[in-house]
This record gives structure tokens, sequence and C-alpha cells, in this order.
């Protein structure tokens, strides 16, 4: 989860020095994912590719998952409820096309149904964009402000 959250963010060109600073958030991300993990409020999937003859050996090529958190009162739903963020969705490039993050979203979207949540979010690259409009999503009013960068040396 932690290198396929690190190699997502370099393919969407978020890191100026994109080596350096992905294996800085691949080190950063270890710990985080193992703490979400252990408090439940992280889910994750991946697709394993078994070669053209199934004894290549398995290889993870897609992943995705849900960061689970507790969601307030919004208009139309005055109660407490959860909410679940999709993220980390990456496939290797080697893989892409062939439908693989459809079939994590799908997943994802099933899990998030028979859990009870409320709602599910994403941030969504521009290439990412036409998948999760074909599942329903839609585009929201959101903006983010870094607060504080990390710098890598």
């Amino acid at each position: 989860m932690a290198r396929y959250r690190a190699l997502m963010f370099q393919d969407m060109g978020s890191a100026p020095n994109a080596e350096a600073e992905t294996e800085h958030l691949f080190a950063a991300s270890a710990p985080w994912f193992r703490s979400l993990l252990a408090r439940g409020e992280y889910a994750g999937w991946f697709a394993v590719w078994r070669g053209e003859t199934g004894e290549e050996g398995d290889e993870i090529v897609a992943g995705g998952g849900i960061h689970l958190r507790e969601m307030g009162p919004v208009p139309g739903c005055c109660r407490v409820g959860r909410s679940g963020h999709i993220a980390n969705i990456y496939t290797v490039p080697a893989h892409r096309r062939r439908g693989l993050a459809r079939l994590l979203m799908e997943t994802m979207l099933e899990w998030s149904e028979s859990i009870g949540l409320d709602q599910v979010t994403l941030s969504a690259s521009s290439d990412g964009r036409p998948l999760y409009s074909s599942l329903g999503f839609r585009a929201t009013p959101e903006m983010m402000l870094p607060v504080r960068r990390i710098s890598v040396d």
C-alpha cells in the first residue's frame, strides 16, 4: 500500500524531485498505514497478476483503499455517520487499460455499502476522472491548502 501510494503521487507529478520524494513518501507512509490498519480505519484491496501461465509467481499490479472516518451532520442528514475516502488507486503501467481500477473501485463501493457507509469521497487525478464519473461520482467544490510541507533533502 505504501509503495503504491508513493508511486501514485509520482505519476501525478506531485513531486519536483520525484525519486527522492517517492522514497521519502514510501518510508513515511508505511507506519501511517500500519497505524490506520491497527485501528480499523483503513481497508485495502489489491489485484494480483499470476502471469500468462500462472507459473511466473504472483505480482501485485494494482491497489487501492478506503480511509474510514466519522462524518458530522450535513444538510439533508442531521445525524453523525461514517464516510470513507477512497485513496491510493494505482495500477502499474504495464497493466493499465485492462479494467483493474474499475474492478477495484466496484469492489470498494460494494464493500462500502455492505458496511453501511453514508458516503464515499475521493480526490481524482485527470486520468481517473472519467472512471469515477462513470461510477456516479460528481465533482464537488472542495478546496485544499497545504499548511505545512516537509522538504526532502
